[in-house]
């Protein structure tokens, strides 16, 4: 593994943090969470057209620039540092790659150029507070039991007048309010012979409701969606194993959450070390202070020991090697223990509303809602490389 970045990926980190700075301030970054949208469109835009951003890991015969999972995480890294609320997790992270993978050749013809270019956004659609399941973060579920299916809910396809209706409801989907295309995972076959497929229902779909929920981490809206015989298009030719696919996504999906995260905690221990320096204590900064310097030393350590984590992952996980669980575990508990440092840090401004601090814990404790907990995430690694088994 060569550890160096190439002048490639240095210059996307480059430009991205550049545009970040200038487009998604505090100041911006509170006006586009309190939108509709819970976003910037205009910023989407800018880094759809001026980055590629959008399709920085689609082929280029689609429209996208042809890069790997690696700079797609590089990317992510500058947005997490941002807390930039953007739909570039559920679109190019959640649903791109299954369209790719799964899709037929006429899906990807007409969704992906759509997709990368920035003016398609979507959103996976998965039944119950069972995301990091259905990605294979925390356990593992074969047959897609997360999904529900037949007296237990979920959502339930059925065939009529020559397509596919759809019918349920979906509590807690990321940008699921303002996609435009939605790819919903929901049970077919009946309840003695369900299987889970995916389809793609259309915002603007006859018999789909939308709600935006008030979320933890504003900057990760949410939606309640509710499919009342909605029209459906299947993903692909059907019989495909969606649960198979989606834990294949979720250690890629598990080492861009990890990158992300741990440009935010760099970002919130960055802030917290200059203020640091400039709040008076006793006639003395308070960072002139022994025990403030062991705690953000050991909050340092912390955050470089899981970018090196979240680094590997996303390079590993381009040839197969499923790490990124843990690497996502390792960056979530160093930013859950930056920011909390840093609200220490900061006294009694520390946990204002108007202080950008609590805007990093609330990220670090809404991905662990979302994809971990942490010790969960570290308990299937585990279990993944069989830590704990005796040897036969």
């Amino acid at each position: 593994m060569d550890a160096r970045f190439t002048a490639e990926q240095d210059e996307i980190r480059r430009t991205l943090r550049e545009l970040l700075h200038k487009r998604c301030g505090p100041e911006e970054l509170r006006a586009a969470v309190d939108t509709p949208a819970g976003h910037d469109p205009a910023l989407w835009t800018a880094l759809a057209e001026q980055l590629g951003l959008p399709g920085l890991a689609l082929p280029e015969g689609y429209g996208g620039v042809g890069c790997s999972v690696t700079e797609l995480a590089l990317a992510c890294e500058e947005t997490g540092r941002a807390l930039a609320p953007s739909p570039l997790l559920a679109t190019a992270v959640l649903t791109a790659p299954l369209v790719l993978t799964l899709g037929t050749d006429a899906q990807r013809a007409e969704l992906l150029p759509r997709i990368a270019s920035g003016g398609l956004t979507t959103a996976l659609t998965v039944p119950g507070p069972a995301l990091a399941t259905a990605l294979g973060l925390t356990g593992r579920d074969p047959r897609g039991e997360w999904a529900g299916g037949g007296r237990a809910g979920g959502v339930q396809a059925r065939q009529a007048d020559g397509g596919w209706r759809l019918y349920g409801q979906v509590d807690q989907v990321l940008d699921g309010h303002s996609a435009r295309l939605l790819v919903v995972a929901a049970h077919t076959g009946g309840f003695a012979r369900s299987r889970v497929e995916l389809f793609l229902v259309r915002g603007d779909a006859d018999g789909l409701t939308r709600v935006r929920q008030t979320a933890l981490d504003a900057t990760r809206p949410q939606a309640r969606i509710q499919l009342r015989h909605a029209p459906a298009e299947l993903l692909g030719h059907g019989g495909d194993d969606v649960p198979a696919a989606l834990a294949r996504l979720g250690d890629t999906a598990a080492a861009c959450l990890a990158a992300e995260a741990v440009g935010a905690a760099g970002r919130v221990l960055e802030r917290t070390v200059e203020y640091a320096g400039q709040r008076e204590q006793f006639g003395r900064p308070i960072g002139s202070f022994q025990a403030v310097k062991h705690r953000l030393a050991d909050a340092y350590v912390q955050v470089q020991a899981a970018r090196s984590a979240a680094y590997y992952a996303a390079w590993a996980t381009a040839r197969g090697e499923r790490v990124g669980g843990l690497a996502l575990a390792q960056a979530l508990q160093a930013l859950r223990g930056a920011a909390a440092e840093g609200i220490q840090s900061h006294g009694g401004i520390g946990f204002t509303w108007e202080h950008h601090a609590h805007l990093y814990f609330k990220r670090a404790a809404g991905d662990e809602l979302l994809f971990g907990p942490v010790h969960r995430l570290r308990a299937h690694a585990a279990d993944l490389a069989h830590v704990f088994e005796e040897a036969g």
